[in-house]
């Protein structure tokens, strides 16, 4: 007897830089949030598509769950309030490495009020000692009746499919809400931003890379040739002396390897052009901050 398809929605949720992107990515089979070493790089939900032959998985990544104080931070919260309405699930992604913070228990707040199957995915289990990790999964079972506790490895895969076989166990029977070669929902244009802010936010350091925004203010296709000009905002004068560099090239190594990544994504040739311009407290601005926003963008072109 054939296996009944099953698919649905799940968000993963957790404390900043716990891996929630490196573990979609690793589900997905390749790259739809970026990722780097800063806490707090992702500033939107995003769709990662999971697609098995007996199942497809909707997973909603989602910013890092911290204490908003900025305009920025509390439309990143936002995102991750709409996240969790109409899933069929909820993953909450721990840094096992770090034990059970505060942070986390901010995290565990919002599975709280969930009312279906809760996975803990306890993640980066390759870089702590192995007899730590049971205590630590005693200690996390005692907070919530968690659906089942899960040690995972999103940079190596080491439990990740197993965790993504006990997800599927638990989701409702149904079709596809996806064709079965989309891996995302969102729009190039929006990908090419993320990738060029990636890059940016990899090769500075300190202040600079969350005072980092970028817009795209072209995206125009061909058969051969796809062209984009980017616009990295910052707050501060400062901050753009120190993505341009010495004679320019901070910033043209950030567009090469920007450039390179998206012709391996978009599967074509790509001139890139990036430029740096001061946008002073923009994470304070409503009207900056919304415009990061794709889904608002779409709303507003189709509205006028």
């Amino acid at each position: 007897m054939q296996k009944a398809f099953r698919s649905g929605f799940v968000a993963v949720v957790g404390k900043p830089n716990a891996g929630k992107s490196t573990l979609v990515n690793r589900l997905v089979g390749q790259k739809v949030a970026i990722v780097t070493s800063r806490p707090q790089t992702t500033r939107n939900r995003i769709l990662g598509i999971v697609n098995r032959p007996d199942a497809q998985v909707v997973l909603i990544d989602t910013p890092g769950i911290h204490k908003a104080t900025t305009v920025l931070g509390k439309q990143m919260m936002a995102e991750v309030n709409q996240a969790l309405e109409g899933i069929d699930q909820l993953v909450v992604v721990a840094d096992a490495c770090a034990g059970l913070t505060r942070e986390d228990r901010l995290a565990f707040e919002h599975a709280r009020q969930f009312r279906g199957p809760v996975f803990l995915l306890l993640n980066k289990i390759d870089r702590m000692p192995k007899p730590a990790l049971l205590p630590l999964m005693e200690a996390c079972a005692k907070e919530l009746p968690w659906t089942e506790i899960v040690p995972i490895s999103a940079l190596t895969g080491d439990g990740v499919e197993i965790a993504l076989k006990r997800l599927i166990a638990h989701l409702p029977e149904g079709e596809p809400y996806f064709p079965k070669d989309q891996v995302t929902d969102q729009p190039e244009r929006f990908l090419a931003a993320e990738i060029v802010r990636e890059k940016a936010m990899s090769s500075t350091k300190q202040e600079v890379p969350h005072a980092v925004a970028v817009r795209i203010e072209a995206f125009e296709e061909s058969q051969k040739l796809v062209r984009i000009r980017a616009i990295i905002s910052v707050e501060r004068e400062g901050q753009k002396g120190i993505l341009i560099g010495s004679g320019g090239e901070r910033l043209k190594a950030i567009g090469t390897a920007a450039r390179q990544e998206l012709e391996e994504i978009l599967g074509a040739k790509v001139f890139l052009e990036v430029r740096v311009k001061v946008d002073p407290d923009w994470r304070q601005d409503t009207h900056s901050v919304q415009q990061l926003d794709w889904r608002r963008q779409i709303e507003r072109l189709g509205s006028e």
